[in-house]
């Protein structure tokens, strides 16, 4: 892939990893309500301190991607967040599936632009 093109989406990925992640710690924007159907599970995860976590994770990755350091890294551990949020989006709040999209998505491109780090975890 394009050296540019890899930059720019790095950014960009960053840049929307830090703002949301920012915001499960500060709330200073007020996502759509989840449906009915998710509010238990919306529970669960705020009782559990779990959207706490996630926040924390967005950030520290956002902020690898942004500064190029320990990026392949974050990019394994928050696969598990994006297909997390691709599997709620999918069965439980379908109004959001475009932005859980944009998630996975983004982090498969960057997954495959790190790929060489990877080779020694499949010998």
């Amino acid at each position: 892939m394009n050296s540019k093109v890899l930059l720019v989406l790095r950014i960009i990925f960053g840049l929307f990893l830090l703002f949301f992640g920012s915001n499960h710690l500060f709330q200073f924007f007020d996502p759509p309500a989840p449906p009915e159907a998710a509010m238990g599970y919306w529970e669960a995860l705020m009782v559990t301190k779990t959207v706490t976590l996630v926040g924390v994770v967005e950030i520290i990755a956002g902020l690898s991607l942004l500064l190029n350091k320990y990026a392949a890294l974050m990019m394994v551990i928050l696969m598990s967040i994006s297909v997390n949020a691709m599997l709620y989006h999918l069965t439980l709040d379908s109004v959001g599936l475009p932005m859980g999209s944009a998630l996975i998505v983004l982090n498969i491109v960057m997954l495959y632009a790190y790929k060489d780090k990877y080779k020694d975890l499949f010998n």
